[in-house]
């Protein structure tokens, strides 16, 4: 039993506490400690990473109590690359959070801590009931982290936010009970082996819980029709805030692929492809929703939000297309839109706050101050999420399109996946054209400690580009990752035995 599987958990837990006991005093030393554990965090997602590299699953299991009956934490390398994705995009939202956003209310770090918990945890865990718990646990998270600084529109868009997800966790309350009351168990790889071995009797209540279990995933991940929290939720909350929650869709499509391939994969029985007939259609037309919803923004930020959910859509396009080859692209596909719609919502704060009383209304205004960098940026971004070459997006996108042509309903994932791209540039190319291209000449030239200014606010955006870019100067072993991973997915016999055995690769 590796001990290491649990202190990503263990780590932004004791943080947050610490951080929390230090209350609204010694700001610097927050600021370092919050720091000093997220560089941590990457370290040990980076060693887990490379430990589970060759196939090895590491089972912890909490108490020593042997699953299925007791807790187990599950390190593979879908969570170990999702652990990673996490720690890279928490890096650089704190960066930008510390250059004084951080200041604008309590406890921001020690919520931001406790948000990593939580995702960490949703993460790791083999038990249905935990992923319960730590999606619980970062959504209080976020509820705090989302209200921070205030305001009329935050409150407002937050009461929203807490009020859909709260109906998503009474539902998946339900279910949870649903599959408890029929198999006894929770445990993610118990539960596959009692799914397909459950008498004919209790294949309907098995596949309602599922399809139930399905329903929350999708509004977690905001999948048509369960979007509509997310633009008003993402388009108020402050920069640091909103880069972060760039992950928090991408949990519900984690845990979409996961129970899946997992629990109802080509063996579950009766519950055999449950979820195969909803989800690449959903997705398809969410990632049309989330296209039309950018071309109609009035706003930077609402576009941006907009973006992230055509973002979710051409991720469960991947996924929904059921084979290792469409796995493998979407996991490709996850880290470039993770890191490059965070960029995209930190640049719309840096070029809102240069515009005045304009803010981020996509109307014509005047000259930004530094537009020469921002608007470099801005281009790069737009590059990046509309998935143009040469940018990590245009590899994802080819690979999930090159993986369709074996998919019967190929004609339909082209057509909506070109067409949407079509209409993300257009969009992007108005904005651009609209903050930059159609603004007023300023009368003054940018004052050299504004510039020293703009330099340190644009750093982290500078990060979370150059990690698309690593992407795509790395395509080549990253592929062959996230191939040997979505391998791994499509074979559940391998969690099923290291779990239930306590051991590693069998």
């Amino acid at each position: 039993m590796s001990h290491w599987a649990i202190a990503p958990v263990l780590l932004p837990w004791l943080a947050g506490i610490l951080l929390l006991l230090a209350g609204r005093n010694h700001l610097a030393w927050q600021r370092g400690a919050s720091a000093l554990s997220v560089f941590v965090q990457l370290g040990l997602a980076l060693a887990l990473a490379a430990e589970v590299s060759e196939g090895e699953l590491l089972v912890y299991a909490l108490g020593n109590w042997p699953a299925p009956f007791g807790i187990v934490l599950v390190v593979d390398r879908l969570a170990a690359w999702m652990l990673a994705i996490t720690a890279f995009l928490a890096l650089f939202a704190l960066l930008r959070a510390i250059r004084g956003e951080d200041a604008a209310g309590a406890h921001f770090h020690s919520l931001f801590q406790f948000q990593l918990f939580g995702l960490n945890g949703a993460f790791l865990t083999g038990d249905l009931f935990n992923l319960f718990v730590f999606f619980e646990i970062l959504l209080i998270a976020s509820y705090g982290l989302l209200l921070h600084g205030g305001g009329r529109r935050r409150t407002r868009s937050g009461l929203h936010f807490v009020t859909v997800n709260l109906i998503g966790s009474t539902l998946f309350l339900f279910a949870v009970g649903a599959l408890y009351g029929v198999l006894g168990t929770l445990n993610m790889a118990d539960l596959a082996v009692k799914i397909a071995a459950a008498p004919p009797e209790n294949a309907p209540l098995v596949r309602a819980a599922g399809l139930l279990l399905f329903a929350v995933f999708a509004l977690k991940a905001a999948l048509l029709p369960f979007y509509l929290w997310l633009p008003a939720a993402y388009a108020h909350a402050s920069a640091p805030v909103v880069a972060l929650f760039a992950i928090m869709t991408k949990v519900g499509a984690y845990s979409i692929l996961r129970v899946d391939c997992l629990m109802f994969g080509a063996r579950a029985g009766a519950a055999s492809r449950l979820l195969e007939p909803w989800l690449l259609p959903l997705a398809l037309a969410t990632l049309l929703a989330g296209m039309a919803g950018a071309m109609a923004s009035r706003h930077l930020r609402q576009q941006a939000a907009y973006l992230v959910v055509a973002s979710v859509g051409s991720l469960l396009v991947a996924f929904g297309l059921g084979s290792a080859p469409g796995i493998a692209a979407g996991l490709y596909y996850l880290p470039h839109t993770t890191f490059a719609t965070a960029a995209l919502f930190l640049l719309a704060d840096s070029i809102a706050r240069r515009r005045g009383e304009m803010g981020d209304r996509l109307e014509p205004g005047p000259t930004v101050a530094g537009a020469a960098w921002l608007g470099g940026l801005f281009l790069v971004a737009a590059v990046a999420v509309g998935a143009l070459p040469p940018l990590s997006g245009f590899v994802g996108k080819f690979l999930t399109l090159r993986a369709a042509l074996a998919h019967p309903l190929w004609p339909w994932v082209m057509a909506v996946v070109l067409l949407a791209g079509l209409i993300g540039l257009i969009a992007l190319a108005r904005t651009g054209s609209l903050l930059f291209y159609r603004a007023i000449p300023p009368e003054n030239a940018i004052a050299p400690e504004q510039a020293s200014a703009l330099a340190r606010e644009i750093a982290p955006i500078v990060g979370l580009l150059l990690l698309g870019l690593g992407l795509t100067f790395a395509a080549g072993p990253l592929t062959d990752a996230t191939r040997a991973t979505a391998d791994q997915l499509l074979q559940p016999q391998l969690y099923i035995r290291a779990v239930l055995k306590g051991g590693g690769t069998p």
